[in-house]
């Protein structure tokens, strides 16, 4: 109802005891609340916010163009609905050492579950594109340490992203996490892996968790929940699916509008108004006031 009563600590210890489980955790990505209930409702263990995602529904490119207000503010309205950790993106920090610290302090405050942060300069781009540029592994150790050091609540998940894979190569990468991980990094998070062998090869090498990215039309091939599991990961997020199954549907809609003169054509693919308001629990707010669930739907209205 609105927010969820489940304390933001106890989604943290939720979330770390699932990655103590020896099981994959899939975190969808939601890029809105009403996404965010779907997601619990369905059985996933955790809600992925992607800073792509945030940016695309702004308007804007992937480029790091967001402010550390604006994705604070949309990240915690996801998370707040929702009984499940919520990690999110924050790419590269929002500035230098002291603002990673402030951004851990932000977003942690705001309910968040964890966070992953990214060895890239400003302006950054989508880690599944070339031509990205890194900043030195030592002003990211200093990052690293910085937000590790803010944390207020020790289950508060730190990843450390890393994009060197495709920059300066997979060993250079995995030299990277390993200073993220001394520096204070909960999880590695090795970004554009192009095969099986190089997500093994991280895994063979750094100790803590690790995170995959099942992102479409990137550089790394779709693995399954099974191959991830085989190949030792903890957590695979899918941070930009639902938002692209979302504005193909939006796309197709509108066309049919212009071309028919009516939606009528693609109604059927539409969530109904029952199913909605079953998942945002339209009729338990009736507890609260009689007078807003009294009426009927029938399941195709």
């Amino acid at each position: 109802m609105i927010i969820n009563s489940t304390d933001p600590r106890a989604k943290r210890k939720q979330l770390r005891e699932g990655l103590d489980s020896g099981q994959l955790l899939q975190f969808p990505g939601a890029y809105n609340p009403l996404v965010a209930l779907l997601v619990e409702q369905l059985g996933f263990p955790g809600i992925y916010v992607s800073g792509g995602v945030m940016a695309n529904t702004l308007g804007l490119p992937d480029i790091g163009m967001t402010t550390l207000t604006e994705v604070t503010q949309m990240a915690a309205n996801i998370a707040k609905v929702s009984a499940l950790p919520t990690i999110m993106d924050i790419d590269t920090g929002f500035g230098e050492i002291m603002n990673a610290a402030r951004t851990i302090k932000e977003i942690e405050y705001a309910g968040l579950a964890g966070c992953h942060m990214e060895d890239q300069v400003s302006i950054k781009r989508c880690g599944h594109l070339d031509n990205k540029t890194l900043i030195p592994t030592e002003d990211m150790v200093q990052k690293v340490r910085a937000a590790a050091d803010a944390k207020a609540d020790p289950n508060f998940l730190l990843i450390a992203r890393t994009d060197a894979a495709g920059v300066e190569g997979l060993d250079a990468a995995i030299h990277r996490a390993k200073a993220y991980v001394d520096a204070g990094a909960d999880m590695i998070f090795p970004e554009a892996m192009r095969t099986e062998s190089d997500f093994e090869a991280f895994r063979k090498a750094i100790d803590v968790p690790l995170l995959a990215n099942m992102t479409e039309f990137g550089k790394s091939k779709l693995l399954t929940k099974t191959q991830l599991e085989n190949l030792g990961y903890n957590l695979v997020i899918y941070p930009v699916t639902t938002q692209r199954l979302a504005m193909g549907a939006v796309e197709r809609g509108l066309q049919a509008i212009l071309e028919h003169g009516t939606q009528e054509s693609v109604v059927p693919e539409m969530q109904t108004r029952a199913r909605l308001y079953e998942v945002v629990n339209y009729e338990a707010y009736n507890a609260l006031d009689q007078s807003i669930f009294n009426f009927e739907l029938n399941k195709d209205q």
